[in-house]
């Protein structure tokens, strides 16, 4: 399982806190929904697509081969959805010809399960060294004097190692190759990433409308994964921020309960066949908001759209961060990240990982193109009082931005219409 700032910010006591909510509270009806469509999951063939890409793209940049392992980008290329750990299972995907996956000999039957292109599985046993296949193989292709590709998240010892084996590699960044082709989306992972924001959105319209006086931040998020078990996602367990906590961008760990006129942040992600959504609602329980709570609000939502009238194709992605940090601060917040205002970043990339290259952030000069995929987020902080964080994902067009999901119109109906 792979650790994430939910799980950490949670701490290991906190999912128990939802066994105190009554069966009747956690019971989502299916008749509560509107059924989401769910598409199929990405193809042999479009993964064959990206392979004969990923061939190209190599080619061009003088790189012999690239390697790959456990993680997201393993999944986008093969199929093969495997956790990491000491033992290496990856990729090795050559300029030319078929790639050969490599695995622990007891791992086989579960890799070629999973296995979705044409591929060698070579393995390797306990006593032997699994980059000395790396190595061969690499000389088989004739490119063992070629630079070779790492993933930009593999880890160290495997460089280190597959040095060892062959002194004379050299090893080079990946992203002209891997990056650049998971940062453009294709039309069916776009589909896959409005399903997951379509079910995150009603999940969280569900918990907000049945939150009550006394509750947990986890007895909230407990009603979002009920939601969501419902509607078909799968739920990575997200932040409920109530009051103090919500002016913390992750949250606090201190003990917090709903209590009338205070501010509840979720934050909260989804995937369907393996494509996240990640969306942030806040909202004012049991009151009217008060002028402060309304004024901020409505700050959010104009930061949102002042973001994507400046998300225009060819733009920096850095400059849609500038233009909100430019508003913000004529408005008495910051400057730059300082607080009271935005101390993080205005969105992220967004796909197969919920954070993942690139990030609108001021100096980030990569230009914005058809297909790439953000969220937009522009949160304010008031810490020791409370912040505001409204969150959508959107994704780039030939014709500009363009919103998976409506952000809500005001403070007073903090969910907008169901879709």
């Amino acid at each position: 399982m792979t650790l994430t700032r939910r799980w950490m910010m949670k701490g290991a006591g906190a999912l128990a806190a939802s066994a105190a909510l009554p069966p009747s509270i956690l019971h989502a009806a299916q008749s509560d929904f509107k059924p989401v469509k769910l598409p199929p999951p990405i193809s042999r063939e479009e993964r064959m697509a990206r392979l004969a890409r990923a061939r190209e793209l190599m080619q061009r940049n003088g790189i012999g081969a690239v390697l790959v392992e456990s993680g997201p980008s393993l999944d986008y290329f093969t199929g093969i959805q495997w956790w990491r750990s000491e033992r290496l299972t990856g990729v090795v995907i050559p300029a030319q010809g078929d790639p050969i996956i490599v695995t622990p000999f007891f791992e086989k039957p579960s890799i070629e399960e999973m296995l979705l292109v044409p591929a060698e599985i070579r393995t390797w046993q306990e006593d032997e060294e699994p980059l000395k296949l790396v190595a061969d193989f690499l000389k088989e292709c004739g490119v063992a004097n070629q630079p070779v590709g790492f993933e930009e998240t593999n880890r160290f010892w495997i460089e280190d190692r597959l040095k060892r084996q062959l002194p004379s590699a050299s090893i080079v960044s990946a992203n002209p190759v891997v990056r650049q082709l998971r940062m453009i989306k294709t039309p069916a992972e776009l589909a896959l990433l409005q399903a997951a924001n379509d079910i995150m959105l009603a999940s969280m319209r569900y918990a907000g409308e049945r939150t009550k006086e006394g509750m947990t931040g986890a007895d909230i998020d407990a009603l979002i994964a009920a939601a969501q078990e419902k509607l078909g996602g799968v739920y990575d367990p997200g932040l409920a921020l109530i009051g103090e906590a919500s002016a913390y961008p992750h949250g606090s760990k201190k003990p917090h309960v709903v209590k009338r006129g205070d501010i509840v942040l979720m934050d909260c992600t989804c995937s369907v066949h393996g494509y996240q959504a990640d969306i942030t609602r806040t909202f004012v329980f049991g009151a009217d908001p008060t002028p402060e709570q309304r004024k901020v609000f409505d700050q959010v939502h104009r930061g949102q759209q002042i973001a994507m009238a400046a998300a225009k194709v060819g733009a920096p992605a850095g400059s849609v961060d500038d233009a909100v940090r430019r508003t913000y601060e004529s408005w008495g917040y910051g400057p730059g990240y300082k607080l009271p205002g935005t101390s993080h970043r205005t969105g992220h990339g967004i796909g197969m990982e919920v954070h993942e290259p690139v990030n609108l952030v001021h100096g980030e000069t990569t230009p914005l193109a058809p297909g790439m995929c953000f969220s937009n987020e522009p949160g304010i902080y008031i810490p020791g009082k409370f912040g505001v964080r409204i969150e959508d994902c959107w994704h780039m067009t030939e014709a500009g931005p363009k919103f998976f999901t409506s952000p809500p119109p005001s403070i007073d109906d903090p969910f907008g219409p169901p879709s």
